[in-house]
């Protein structure tokens, strides 16, 4: 399985397992622009947050592009919604449209 890092601009880097497990346990919660994994974090009324990451392991398991990056809703009626990304700029476009989706209902 392929590991990375993401850099502060947004891109990924692919790295051997021992710097990601480092970059990995030093990361917290913290924004990307910061050495982290956040992408973007929306709270909603209601309690609803959701949340767009970057995973650091590739989670495709089959052919295609790389999901490095995971978007989720936590709470109201789309609670554990999720969707996976490949690149930043899509990470934040499925942030943009998942906040709509927790909006709407």
């Amino acid at each position: 399985m392929r590991r990375g890092i993401i850099e502060p601009d947004g891109s990924i880097r692919v790295v051997p397992l021992l710097e990601w497990a480092e970059w990995f346990e030093q990361r917290g919660m913290k924004s990307y622009k910061e050495g982290g994994h956040i992408i973007a974090r929306t709270e909603l009324p209601g309690g609803v947050v959701v949340s767009t990451v970057f995973l650091g392991l590739n989670h495709r398991w089959t052919d295609g592009a790389p999901y490095w990056f995971e978007t989720m809703i936590f709470g109201g009626p789309h609670d554990q919604f999720q969707t996976r990304s490949s690149t930043f700029e899509e990470a934040e476009t499925e942030h943009a449209r998942t906040v709509e989706l927790a909006k709407a209902t």
